[in-house]
């Protein structure tokens, strides 16, 4: 049976960023243990759909703000995936912090059960950026984060920047990112900062209280980070990640990429659990509600549901069937996002029975004479022009 990962959405924020679209909530912390109740409920009604225990070899809790939630909720949690699904014992489990939520002693406690891989939200190590995105850390925060964490136990932490804010100044990321390189985690995550419809950044924008981000100065932005994380010894395997690695002649992705997000960017079967999450197994795709009142009145167990079919459960509003034409675009637009890997035709052609030359021999032509894709071997790569082209190259395959 294929093995499948696990996204356990915490929608929980002490403080809702202006740049963040994201199905998350300030002030509803009273809600969390009846949340982590509706998670457990739900974790247990999509695992006995199916005969057997389904093989687990990632699970990732995102958000939202994970780190607000007990350690104590975090470990029932664990248990009733451990209870419930084929882990396994070297599973990747990460969660995604805030570094102004954390102590020593809960890094203790999250390392003690089981997490193995930290993803700090750093964004920038300069106050006014920190202000300006509202955040409720400093660099400090960041720094304590990462010496506990160590002390910890943890040896897989990743750290996520933002660059291409609205007047933001070259030198000031510069900075941040040699701040974050002094910090020496195994993983970057860099993120082009993006002005999301009905987020307050993007209002202001729109209404010209502040100015749009500059396209053209970001992949600068993206280009000099490129460069200086080669020249600490950090392999890009991704458009938006890098990763030191043991070998670095691996073509592939090196040991410390993210495994969880390999799973998407392969194409390959997740479940979504908790409000808002979505999730790719069974040839179905599904969104869970959004709301986390109406998401725990849907797993109450006072709320009588019919059986449902994998990976259907009572949270589920959409579950939409991806037919084989879908499913290989899908599988090309997320693949030529892994820099290194690419997309390799041979796998192509065991997976769908068809070659992606044949299949998509004029987008592919199109694309090689724009010269945003390059042939190595049997396997299609985004060139250095793509990789800042990207959504150009991925449109074709939509």
């Amino acid at each position: 049976m294929q093995s499948h990962s696990i996204y356990i959405h915490i929608p929980f924020c002490q403080h809702r960023c202006n740049y963040c679209d994201f199905n998350t909530y300030a002030g509803l912390e009273k809600l969390i243990p009846a949340y982590v109740q509706a998670l457990q409920r739900e974790i247990f009604l999509i695992a006995n759909t199916m005969e057997e225990k389904l093989p687990v070899h990632t699970v990732f809790f995102g958000g939202g703000t994970p780190s607000l939630l007990p350690a104590s909720a975090l470990t029932q949690i664990l248990h009733t995936l451990k209870a419930n699904f084929a882990a396994q014992h070297d599973a990747e489990i990460s969660l995604e912090a805030n570094p102004g939520t954390l102590t020593e002693n809960y890094l203790c406690e999250l390392r003690n059960m089981g997490i193995n891989r930290l993803s700090l939200g750093m964004q920038s190590a300069n106050p006014r950026e920190l202000k300006f995105l509202e955040r409720i850390h400093d660099y400090a925060d960041v720094i304590h984060a990462v010496q506990w964490a160590r002390r910890a136990g943890f040896d897989n932490l990743s750290l996520d920047l933002i660059f291409g804010l609205p007047e933001q100044r070259t030198k000031v990321w510069v900075e941040s990112l040699k701040l974050a390189l002094e910090l020496a985690p195994e993983h970057f995550s860099l993120y082009a900062l993006t002005l999301e419809h009905g987020t307050p950044l993007g209002s202001w924008a729109a209404r010209g209280l502040i100015p749009e981000p500059d396209p053209d100065l970001a992949a600068d932005m993206y280009e000099l980070a490129t460069e200086m994380l080669d020249v600490a010894g950090y392999q890009q395997y991704e458009i938006s990640n890098w990763t030191l690695a043991s070998n670095v002649e691996r073509r592939e992705s090196p040991d410390l990429a993210c495994l969880h997000n390999l799973q998407y960017w392969r194409n390959q079967p997740y479940l979504g659990l908790g409000a808002g999450a979505h999730g790719f197994a069974n040839g179905l795709r599904t969104v869970n509600v959004l709301s986390p009142k109406a998401y725990i009145q849907r797993l109450s167990t006072s709320n009588v549901q019919p059986a449902t079919i994998f990976p259907r459960t009572p949270a589920t509003i959409e579950a939409n069937s991806i037919d084989r034409d879908t499913e290989m675009r899908e599988t090309m637009f997320m693949g030529l996002r892994l820099t290194r890997e690419g997309v390799s035709d041979a796998r192509f052609l065991a997976r769908f029975g068809s070659s992606m030359r044949q299949i998509f021999a004029q987008e592919i032509q199109q694309l090689l004479d724009w010269e945003l894709l390059m042939w190595e071997n049997d396997t299609l790569h985004l060139t250095p022009r793509g990789r800042l082209l990207g959504n150009q190259v991925f449109m074709q395959f939509v």
